[in-house]
């Protein structure tokens, strides 16, 4: 029987393999998230943010890697919190429905419990 650390650890590889695949399944939605001034286009940076995102959920899924994918796991919603700020001023100018600028707006707080959720992982991986 799994245990609630490897529950919480299997979880978050699954929210993480699952926004990985999407970056290549539906990636218009995550090209309009990257900043135009990274080089080498919108696309490039959806696709290595894929990757980035289904290699560290691979990495929290084995248990002889977790520790060092809980602490990558936490980089990496640190690393997009810009994308997502940049969703919210993009959709505040835009004039997007108020539902939807809700949901920008309320994934900006919602980065936070993941670090520490990511944190948790790392902490309660075995050295």
């Amino acid at each position: 029987m799994a245990t609630t650390d490897s529950r919480r650890a299997i979880a978050l590889s699954v929210l993480l393999g699952t926004a990985g695949t999407l970056h290549f399944a539906v990636p218009k939605q995550f090209d309009a998230l990257v900043p135009r001034q990274l080089p080498g286009g919108k696309r490039l940076w959806t696709q290595l943010s894929g990757v980035a995102e289904v290699g560290v959920a691979l990495a929290v899924a084995v248990p002889r890697t977790r520790r060092l994918g809980g602490l990558l796991a936490a980089l990496l919603f640190v690393a997009v919190f810009p994308g997502n700020v940049k969703m919210v001023v993009d959709w505040e100018r835009k004039g997007v429905p108020p539902v939807r600028r809700a949901i920008a707006w309320g994934r900006l707080p919602l980065q936070w419990p993941l670090v520490a959720w990511a944190l948790n992982v790392r902490d309660a991986a075995r050295r």
